[in-house]
């Protein structure tokens, strides 16, 4: 993969912060639309940037599709790996986001069980 369809990717707030979660757990288009407060249609349009850019992959299980970062592109572009080590966790939107998973988990959020979280 091109290293400039990677930094196109990674241009963008929205896909930095997917990209972020998707790093800390396997998720689905209905856990990133409930955390981040986005909907479907524009987290699937983000989901394919990084798709594309092979920065994510994607596994089908009945109706869903899970995401999660690709190990692989993460050892090919290294500086990857460091952008979501060294500089997204002092990100805020990033840590916000972060609290805002824990609290949808641990209400029991997931996409057989729809919950809904408030700031």
């Amino acid at each position: 993969m091109d290293v400039v369809e990677i930094v196109k990717a990674l241009g963008d707030v929205t896909r930095l912060r997917i990209l972020n979660l998707l790093n800390k757990e396997t998720l689905c288009v209905c856990d990133l639309e409930e955390v981040l407060k986005i909907s479907q249609s524009n987290a699937s349009r983000h989901l394919t940037k990084l798709r594309f850019a092979r920065l994510i992959t994607g596994e089908k299980q009945a109706q869903w599709v899970y995401y999660r970062v690709d190990e692989t592109s993460l050892e090919r572009y290294p500086f990857v790996r460091e952008l979501l080590a060294k500089e997204l966790v002092n990100e805020q939107a990033c840590q916000k986001d972060e609290v805002r998973l824990r609290k949808y988990r641990e209400l029991g959020g997931s996409c057989e069980r729809t919950v809904h979280i408030t700031e």
